[in-house]
């Protein structure tokens, strides 16, 4: 990366903002889904995060994905026995995923992206004015 600490810790934040927005696409894009059994249901995913500290600078620290896991939540169950994928007893299984909780943690998501884009602008303006004073 670069020799500049802050891009590299600006970057972290982006990708891991990035990540988890993947998530959460995926989720709210598997939350009205069905299967025939609780082992079928769509797991949603839930990104876990770690701080890592810079090797040019310990005083600064960034963030990384440590592991992408689904959720141990059991799936929700309803009665249809109509339905196509319904098991034995008439049930089907979606998961238990909140739409609205979803959305607006992509909404933080978001706004985290973009102050992480905003910094790194802004510490890119900086820099060019930093080595222009030098010309």
């Amino acid at each position: 990366m670069s020799n500049l600490p802050i891009f590299d810790i600006a970057g972290s934040a982006l990708q891991a903002q990035s990540v988890r927005m993947s998530t959460i696409a995926s989720n709210l894009s598997n939350a009205d889904s069905v299967a025939g059994s609780a082992e079928a249901a769509y797991k949603p995913l839930e990104p876990i995060f770690q701080a890592v500290t810079s090797r040019e600078d310990p005083r600064l620290t960034g963030v990384q994905v440590k592991e992408i896991t689904r959720s141990e939540a059991p799936p929700l169950q309803r009665y249809e026995p109509n339905h196509p994928l319904a098991d034995a007893d008439g049930y089907v299984y979606s998961p238990n995923i909140d739409p609205v909780a979803q959305m607006v943690n992509l909404i933080s998501t978001s706004r985290n992206y973009q102050a992480g884009v905003e910094m790194l602008t802004t510490a890119k303006e900086l820099t060019l004015a930093t080595l222009s004073m030098g010309r």
